[in-house]
């Protein structure tokens, strides 16, 4: 008899958990979904629901780059631009590019911001004879593919780098100063002559002899960790900025060029 008294009292205590159990889900289910009778009835159980999951991903855009931290699932609706309507950023007229603004308000191509930001950040600025030094081929071609993808890829000799930068200046279907002519170019003989050159060119060439400008005086500014002063680099540039038939002319042009070159050089320089 005592033995059958035992059981039934377990069997009421477990009847009685399973009670307090049920009502505690109801209630927590009741005040999740915003009951407010819930709340009258006392204490409830904080329980969680699987849809209040939430997974959060962190999304940031660069100009250069586009979207970053973009989930895999939407990539394919934001795709990468191209960086020119061709099938390459070099030899193309800046017409078919994709251009960005840099830091002076200078639009100009993307894909010159891209390796002049890779250039500064591994120390090229510093790096003697920037511009000057001729880095092997080994790179080159296989960097010239990656740009033609808009990507500038990581570990790049910055001599390489530099190169390519000028490369894209000397491949232009035509030279940034070629718009105005050789005449004038000659007669520039004092910084005056030179601004006011620069004010006869399209807006597409000035913005890119502004940018180049610039570049070149961040490089005569680390003048004495590179070596290469307002002369030395406009020397390298020189040649890159305007298109000749004839050898001998275009020496001599590149020289008259140099000098339009370094004087905006050293004019910016001063500015800053």
């Amino acid at each position: 008899e005592m033995d059958k008294k035992d059981g039934r009292d377990q069997l009421n205590l477990l009847a009685i958990l399973v009670a307090l159990f049920r009502k505690s889900f109801y209630l927590a289910f009741k005040t999740d979904r915003g009951d407010p009778s819930a709340a009258a009835d006392g204490a409830v159980m904080e329980i969680g629901w699987p849809t209040d999951v939430e997974h959060v991903n962190h999304v940031t855009f660069d100009r250069f780059d586009g979207f970053l931290g973009l989930p895999v699932e939407f990539e394919p609706e934001v795709p990468r631009k191209a960086p020119s309507a061709s099938t390459t950023v070099f030899g193309v007229s800046t017409e078919s590019m994709q251009l960005s603004y840099d830091s002076h308000g200078n639009s100009v191509p993307t894909i010159l911001l891209l390796l002049q930001r890779h250039l500064y950040s591994q120390g090229g600025l510093q790096a003697e004879g920037i511009f000057r030094i001729t880095a092997g081929n080994s790179q080159e071609e296989y960097v010239r593919e990656e740009l033609n993808k808009g990507i500038v890829p990581d570990g790049i000799d910055v001599h390489c780098l530099a190169g390519l930068i000028k490369a894209w200046f000397r491949e232009l279907p035509n030279g940034i100063l070629d718009s105005v002519s050789s005449e004038k170019v000659m007669k520039c003989e004092t910084e005056d002559d030179c601004v006011a050159l620069v004010k006869l060119l399209p807006t597409t060439e000035a913005a890119l002899l502004d940018w180049s400008i610039n570049l070149m005086a961040d490089v005569a500014g680390e003048e004495r960790l590179n070596k290469m002063n307002s002369r030395n680099i406009a020397m390298v540039f020189a040649p890159n900025m305007t298109k000749m038939a004839d050898p001998l002319t275009a020496l001599m042009y590149a020289v008259q060029v140099m000098n339009f070159l370094r004087r905006l050089i050293e004019r910016t320089l001063r500015r800053r």
